[in-house]
Order: structure tokens, then C-alpha cells, then sequence
């Protein structure tokens, strides 16, 4: 069994979204190979033995797969190693006597419920703005009716791999979702599947992310450095080209 490690973790406090939050500080030996959310378990466990308010957390999958999991650890969304969801980050990664800060994705567009969980659904009011195709259902098409180039088909493979944790939200100074909404047009724009639809989406879903209160892009790169996913900067640039064909042209939306 491996020999265990202490660390000091001051963990983000906040018993509702009205209340003041603060850190709170606790002391835990974990072993190594325990991940942050299976520390976070045990934590939990010993405050409910004493009758103490456990601490709010989200996951889901524990796999690096839903997003779900996302907390900042040390000032970085998903923790300080790179393309590795929080439910991912095991403790072998920090060392005995090491101090650790725990706290939630911050930004105007979230809104801080309580402990680590944060309101993450203005993500999923601009995926419902157009992240979707329209198709009419009924017999499938044969697999290659459709030919798609290989480098074309992986960069749309690239862009869907996004799991919509909202890291890159987090990241940005100007708590930006351009690199989650890019890569969500991206994954359609590149495909013909997602061409009838291509301007009227782009259009609904960058005006539906600036309703929801969320900053502009100013090429800092952290939201890609951020990513557990590694989602490329280069999904930006092409939801902007986008974007501004439709303002242009004839696909301009009407309101």
C-alpha cells in the first residue's frame, strides 16, 4: 500500500448562492493514488462523522469524459496537469505537505450555488440556440454517400471532443465561452451534415453566448492551455470567419 501524503486544502465555502463565501481549511492524508474527487469522498466522509456540513461538489462519469467534475485547483481550472479532467488529477501529482486551493469556476455568466458547484446551464442556452442539425428521420444512408476527406473528418473529430465543462470560461480574464462555442459550430460547419443550417446557427449561438453575459475574446490562449480537451484556439477563428460571412451576406439573420 502506498505511503500516504498530508496536505493542507482550503476549500472554498458557500452554504447558498445569496450567502458569503469563504475558504475554510482542513487537514487530510490521502494515498497517491487516490484522484482529487476520491479525496474530496473521503473528506466527506469524516465531516459527516462528525456531524459537519460536507462540502458540495459535482461529478458524474469520473471518467475525463463529462465535464461534470470541473473545480480550480491552484488557480487552474481541471488542475495544474495539462489535458486532465479534475476527476482525473490523482494526488500523486502534489507533494507531502503541499497546500492546495480549491475553488469554483468563476465567471459573470455562472453563478456560484454552493461550495465547488457552480450554474454552468448558460452553456446549455447556447448549445439549444443552434447547436444541432435538422434532418428529416427515416432509412439511413448508405455509410459513404457522403464522402468527407479524412483531414476534414478529424478536425470536426477534434472540435466534437469538447465536453462543454466550461474551462475555458474559467481561464479567460474576460471570462470568455468563444473557444466552447467555437468549437460547437466548428463541429458542423466542417461536416456537409451541418451546411443548410451553417450561417443561421453560427448567428444564434454567438448572440445567445453574449446574451448570457459572457466576455470577448482578446487571444490570450489560456482557454486552449485550460482545456482538458486540448481544443484548438483555431475553432475560434473559423466561427469568426463564419460569423462575419453571415453578417455580409444574404444569411444575415431577420429579428
Amino acid at each position: 500500500m502506498a505511503e500516504k501524503i498530508n496536505l493542507t486544502l482550503n476549500i472554498w465555502r458557500k452554504e447558498s448562492p445569496e450567502a458569503e463565501g469563504y475558504f475554510e481549511e482542513f487537514k487530510i492524508s490521502v494515498t497517491p493514488d487516490a484522484s482529487i474527487l476520491e479525496m474530496l469522498d473521503e473528506l466527506n466522509n469524516d465531516l459527516e462523522a462528525q456531524n459537519k456540513r460536507p462540502i458540495a461538489f459535482e461529478s458524474d462519469c469520473r471518467e475525463g469524459i463529462c465535464g461534470t467534475c470541473g473545480i480550480v485547483v491552484n488557480g487552474h481550472p481541471h488542475g495544474p496537469i495539462p489535458k486532465t479532467a479534475t476527476c482525473q488529477l490523482h494526488m500523486r501529482n502534489f507533494k507531502d505537505g503541499e497546500t492546495l486551493y480549491l475553488e469554483p469556476f468563476r465567471a459573470k455568466a455562472y453563478k456560484n450555488i454552493k461550495d465547488l458547484v457552480v450554474d454552468r446551464s448558460p452553456l446549455d442556452k447556447i448549445i439549444q440556440a443552434g447547436g444541432f442539425i435538422s434532418v428529416n428521420t427515416g432509412n439511413p444512408p448508405d455509410a459513404n454517400s457522403i464522402p468527407i476527406p479524412k483531414e476534414t473528418a478529424l478536425q470536426a473529430l477534434d472540435a466534437a471532443e469538447c465536453i462543454g465543462c466550461g474551462a475555458c470560461v474559467a481561464a479567460c480574464k474576460n471570462a470568455s465561452a468563444m473557444l466552447f462555442v467555437g468549437a460547437k459550430v466548428s463541429q458542423f460547419a466542417l461536416l456537409p451534415q451541418g451546411q443548410p443550417e451553417r450561417y443561421e446557427r453560427v448567428q444564434a449561438m454567438v448572440n445567445t453566448m453574449d446574451e448570457m453575459g459572457f466576455g470577448s475574446c482578446t487571444n490570450t490562449y489560456a482557454c486552449e492551455a485550460e482545456c482538458p480537451k486540448g481544443i484548438s484556439i483555431t475553432n475560434i477563428a473559423r466561427m469568426n470567419r463564419d460569423y462575419l460571412k453571415a453578417k455580409i451576406s444574404s444569411h444575415s439573420m431577420q429579428y
